[in-house]
């Protein structure tokens, strides 16, 4: 089927206005953050989830690959359409539908952007938890697809445990309301199953989402540190002395003169070698009891210097300044770039010190800048690769780097993503760091979309449709 064909079927579905072959608006699609590119053959905007399953049913039935799409805010290219076929935007599907403020519940659509959400609900003394780098573009249906967690996931958790129920259309058309009953413990809870798989099982057009009251008090320490391996050492200290601050977060030396050069307004010290931020929340006793003990705790640790925030603004600015790791990781170095191939591995919390020596070692081996920064707290790391991208020997290093990196996580008894996805960066690691979970997930793949049609070409999943 060409693509005048597909046009002229789905505008029947979206509407003409809603629904491109233009190849300048198809090239727009064609790429994320990561460094994948490939184009769809057409892009359809659907408003409403009735749309949604005609396209889905339609596609179904020619076989012709779909690809759903939040903000494309991603990095290893979960949302690119390698297999070309019907691209689906999420972006008119931006509503906030119902807010329930005796169930502390939200239904939402897949479009909505997360600070969006959190801007709605602050009038009403509540909050989202889940808190990513990308929160100003990235939409609740790309974090669920991915389980993202972000600063607060070391307290608060994850997407996973914020979902209640969601509504699903699968592969073949039909929709799937999954999730949690009140009272019932009985059954399975389907939703767990669509949670992080990356869009690959099924597509998602609405969800109920647990939300939770803002605590009275929120205060943010930064503790600075002469040496990167003192700092994670401090981790475990904290946990041990019973404590969970809602966010724990690193950023090495790296990361603090790239920040600075990207926004010199917020001078962070440039000889310290790493500095982690703290936050605790709660009761106004339980803060300041809790940021006592940490602060004691960082100095039993070697950290040279503590400042705490005296107000909301400067809790903003710190936060402001941690924000900014991922989009200053290319300013380090005049001339490099950030390439997205190896920058969110997770570790056990025993192993950060270790793992932050080797990267510093791995940097210094390959000649190539690695800015790391990340959610210390929840044993998180994005160690970020910067390279000159026209030089071919910084092409074959960042190869031989991106495996080190992986296989290092591995290695250490980690995973080679903790929120950010597989897609198509990381999918030839899996049958290496859990091949029986990697085969058993394939099969499940094919039983619930044998046809291969929603996001093919992820996680490494296609193989199982290669052995018939």
């Amino acid at each position: 089927m060409n693509r005048q064909e597909l046009f002229d079927k789905l505008k029947t579905i979206v509407g003409e206005n809603n629904i491109s072959i233009d190849d300048a608006i198809l090239f727009t699609y064609s790429f994320d953050v990561s460094q994948f590119e490939h184009s769809p053959d057409i892009v359809v905007r659907p408003s409403i989830t009735e749309e949604v399953v005609e396209i889905v049913k339609f596609a179904n039935n020619h076989k012709i690959p779909v690809t759903p799409r939040g903000a494309g805010s991603g990095t290893t290219g979960g949302a690119i359409p390698v297999k070309g076929g019907i691209l689906i935007d999420f972006t008119r599907m931006n509503k906030i539908k119902k807010l329930d403020l005796e169930k502390l519940e939200v239904i939402v659509e897949p479009g909505v952007v997360l600070a969006n959400l959190n801007n709605y609900l602050a009038p009403h003394n509540l909050f989202f938890p889940i808190d990513l780098g990308s929160s100003k573009m990235a939409t609740v249906g790309g974090a669920i697809s991915n389980n993202g967690g972000g600063l607060r996931a070391v307290k608060y958790g994850v997407m996973r445990n914020y979902v209640n129920q969601l509504k699903i259309i699968l592969p073949n058309g039909k929709i799937l309301i999954s999730g949690i009953k009140e009272l019932n413990g009985s059954n399975f809870n389907i939703s767990n199953l669509f949670i992080g798989a990356e869009g690959t099982l099924g597509i998602i057009t609405e969800i109920v989402l647990r939300i939770l009251p803002i605590p009275e008090e929120i205060r943010v320490i930064m503790a600075m540190y002469d040496d990167l391996e003192s700092a994670a050492k401090t981790i475990p200290e904290v946990f041990m002395a019973g404590l969970l601050p809602s966010a724990i977060e690193i950023l090495d030396k790296s990361a603090i003169i790239a920040i600075n050069k990207e926004h010199p307004d917020i001078n962070l010290p440039e000889d310290a070698e790493a500095i982690l931020l703290f936050e605790v929340d709660g009761s106004i006793e339980q803060v300041v009891r809790e940021s006592e003990i940490i602060n004691n705790i960082c100095k039993n640790m070697g950290c040279a210097k503590i400042e705490k925030a005296r107000n909301k603004d400067e809790s903003l600015k710190i936060w402001e300044a941690r924000s900014l790791a991922g989009v200053s990781a290319s300013r380090f170095r005049e001339g490099y770039s950030r390439v997205y191939v190896g920058e969110d591995i997770t570790v056990p919390l025993i192993k950060l010190p270790a793992v932050l020596k080797r990267l510093r070692e791995l940097s210094t081996k390959y000649d190539l800048p690695i800015i790391v920064f990340g959610h210390i707290g929840d044993s998180n790391l994005h160690p970020a690769i910067t390279i000159q991208k026209e030089k071919p020997s910084h092409l074959e290093k960042l190869e031989k780097l991106m495996d080190e990196i992986h296989l290092l996580a591995i290695n250490e008894g980690g995973v080679v993503t903790g929120e950010h996805g597989i897609g198509l960066a990381r999918a030839k690691y899996l049958e290496i760091e859990r091949p029986e979970e990697l085969r058993l997930m394939r099969v499940i793949k094919k039983m619930i979309d044998p046809n291969n049609i929603i996001n093919p070409g992820k996680i490494d999943l296609d193989k199982i449709y290669l052995e018939e």
